[in-house]
């Protein structure tokens, strides 16, 4: 009896000694990756679940037993208000905190719940003549109210956290089911726990083993999810009622099973410690859970269902209807990307996928955005066979098809980014750009003429709402543009009043030159006039509307004599004599900005580097600074936009006028950055000019 005593304190020892470390880490790793309202709730909830648990087995295991049950009170009496908070802020949203007046009221009374330990004694809420011996705990009346209310709250955790998993979106939820489950099991195994007050006004502690276990598996659930983890009339079934009818088969299932095992146990004379059965009847629920939220399992179902219940796979109205609604409400263009690709992942079944689009820039193909896949530096070009494919066909493309050329010349993209399918985008006959579709989340999946078509239908409405997207940021660009003429037109305004008070000036001064008086007023208006004109034009930024005048310059001299305009700072000029047809004027004034920015973006005496040579495609001039460098995302979606501008006093318009000028001669502007190492800009020049970006540069 005494072995036996000694091995059951020995479990509970280990078991509820993991189950505290298990709770501590999880809540250390959150406060450390997540220091905002809700990573605090968490934290919060799990540490006074781990304190709990250490005090339960130490008045199990220790000295003075009922003295840490005092302290194990104190705990509880915490649980229901740490993990309400953690269940409204859990995966919501991180702004304004806007919970309603009736979570204030109950997060008020179960707070009201944590002065019950220190109002009334510890015999006044329980008793428990033969513990620990006999680890039941007997409740007053005090203590039943106690734990009564102490459940509810717990209750009430749960409904907040099956709230959050309803109107979880689905990128989202992919992203948190596994975190959302184990923090659900770890309020019902509380919640479990507690409800023997309610049926047996006990508390019985020999279920601490089955609780610790469970937070075990909670904890490893929500760690594991962190490491890893974003024709005629006939009668149809709907589609969303037989998704709800599986759900509750599945439960329906589970619950008759757990039957037909108890009594199977029963008639043969089987029987299991009581814990092992209550534990093994949660972890099949939580089982249940994951199957059930799982991608991969959810869409062989789904694929199973169509195949034998409907006539087509799809719901095409349903399909058109929610790929509008989600497209329609988005507010910029980065998130309208993520909509489109996140719909073809949920529609068809993939894990990943990628929006390339023409780039002009680049000349060619690039990422403009993607969902669960690694960025690709790839630039596709016009000439590619997989690009003159779809301009072909106008058709998916497919691995799986017998395209040698194709697959042998994409290989390294194709095999990388684990590509599936390739659906193109076309605006009219002109191909703007393409969606690549990752891994397959069913591999035994057949897609056919109907996957086909339901993506090419798909592709032409997010083809009319990307191009929607460009023509809504030319129009305000355009306005931008018109409200600097409009600013043109006011300081050209003031200008004609300054030449005329200079006009009087000079009138005035035949006559009363020789007067001392007249020459010092005329001195002091003079300094003022120009003062003011020379703030005019800056504000003009030298905007020009002129044609190029092209001629052939020595780029090295022309980098040189740029160089030494620039008084009090030290740049460096290299590289060979390369000679190129420019506008020297204007070239000039390309290279004079690009060093400027580069002096105002470091620190007062750093050197800043000119290169000039010559590539395999043309000439070229690159300006190297040491300063604050830029990241990817400013690069790609602001540098070259007018009116942006991380500059106190800057108007945003230096580096689009630069590379309207480079593109105006046929260029282009490379650049590369590094935040906090520096930035490289290189003008790479060829031959030609481009006609359609001199009308640009004109109109600018």
């Amino acid at each position: 009896m005494v072995l036996k005593n000694i091995d059951t304190h020995m479990i509970t020892m280990v078991v509820s000694n993991t189950a505290v470390i298990a709770l501590l880490a999880v809540a250390v790793q959150t406060l450390h990756r997540n220091r905002s309202r809700s990573g605090l709730c968490i934290c919060l909830a799990l540490t006074v679940t781990a304190c709990l648990e250490l005090v339960d087995m130490l008045a199990l295991t220790a000295s003075s037993p009922l003295s840490w049950k005092r302290f194990s009170l104190y705990a509880e009496s915490l649980l229901p208000l740490t993990w309400i908070l953690c269940s409204l802020t859990f995966a919501r949203q991180a702004s304004s905190w806007k919970i309603g007046r009736i979570n204030w009221l109950i997060i008020v009374l179960t707070a009201l719940l944590c002065t019950v330990p220190l109002v009334f004694p510890l015999n006044a809420i329980i008793f428990a003549p033969d513990f620990p011996q006999e680890r039941i705990l007997f409740l007053n009346t005090v203590g039943l109210i106690f734990y009564i209310c102490l459940m509810a709250g717990l209750v009430f955790s749960l409904t907040n956290f099956e709230a959050t998993l309803v109107n979880a979106s689905p990128d989202a939820l992919w992203r948190i089911k596994l975190e959302l489950i184990g923090f659900s099991a770890i309020v019902a195994v509380l919640t479990f726990y507690y409800s023997q007050a309610l049926l047996f006004r006990t508390i019985n502690m020999n279920f601490l083993v089955v609780r610790s276990f469970l937070y075990v598996v909670a904890s490893s659930l929500i760690a594991f999810s962190r490491l890893i983890r974003s024709g005629l009339g006939h009668v149809e079934i709907s589609r969303h009622t037989t998704g709800i009818s599986l759900v509750l088969l599945a439960f329906g299932a589970y619950l008759i099973s757990i039957g037909f095992l108890e009594e199977g146990m029963d008639h043969f004379g089987v029987s299991f410690h009581r814990t092992a059965a209550i534990s093994f009847v949660f972890l099949v629920g939580i089982g249940l859970l994951i199957l059930l939220l799982s991608y991969k399992v959810r869409r062989r179902v789904k694929v199973a269902i169509h195949k034998n219940f409907f006539h087509n796979k799809y719901d095409y109205r349903n399909q058109w209807l929610q790929f509008t609604e989600q497209i329609s409400t988005a507010r910029t263009g980065d998130e309208l990307f993520h909509r489109i690709l996140t719909a073809y992942c949920d529609t068809f079944g993939f894990s990943a996928a990628a929006l390339f689009l023409y780039d002009m820039n680049r000349r060619g193909y690039s990422m403009a955005a993607c969902f669960e896949m690694d960025a690709i530096e790839d630039v596709i070009e016009p000439r590619n066979s997989l690009v003159r494919f779809m301009e072909e066909r106008k058709w998916v493309f497919s691995v799986k098809d017998n395209y040698p050329e194709i697959t042998g010349q994409n290989a390294r993209f194709l095999c990388d980014s684990q590509v599936s399918f390739v659906v193109p985008l076309f605006d009219g006959s002109h191909l703007e750009g393409f969606i690549i579709l990752g891994k397959v989340l069913n591999d035994e999946e057949i897609y056919i003429y109907e996957d086909f078509d339901l993506m090419k239908t798909i592709a032409r409405q997010a083809t009319m709402a990307i191009m929607h997207q460009k023509l809504s940021e030319q129009m305000a660009r355009s306005r931008e543009i018109e409200a600097i003429g409009k600013l043109s037109t006011f300081i050209a305004h003031d200008l004609k009043n300054l030449v005329a008070n200079l006009s009087l000036i000079v009138q005035n001064a035949a006559r009363h030159m020789h007067n001392p008086d007249f020459q010092s007023d005329m001195l002091k208006s003079l300094g003022n006039t120009v003062s003011k004109m020379q703030k005019l034009i800056g504000t003009l930024k030298n905007l020009k509307d002129k044609e190029l005048n092209l001629q052939t310059v020595d780029l090295l001299q022309l980098a040189t004599k740029t160089s030494q305009l620039i008084m009090g700072h030290q740049v460096a000029v290299s590289g060979s004599p390369e000679t190129a047809r420019v506008d020297e004027v204007e070239m000039q004034n390309v290279i004079m900005n690009l060093i400027i920015n580069g002096i105002e973006a470091s620190q007062p005496g750093t050197p800043i580097a000119i290169e000039v040579g010559r590539r395999d495609s043309g000439p070229f001039i690159r300006v190297i600074d040491h300063g604050c460098g830029m990241s990817t995302d400013y690069i790609r979606s602001e540098l070259f936009k007018p009116f942006r501008t991380t500059k106190n006093h800057g108007l945003g318009i230096g580096m689009y006028q630069c590379q309207q000028v480079v593109r105006a001669h046929g260029g282009i502007i490379e650049v590369n950055s590094t935040e906090g190492v520096g930035s490289e800009f290189t003008i790479l020049l060829n031959n030609g000019c481009d006609i359609g970006a001199i009308a640009c540069l004109k109109s600018a």
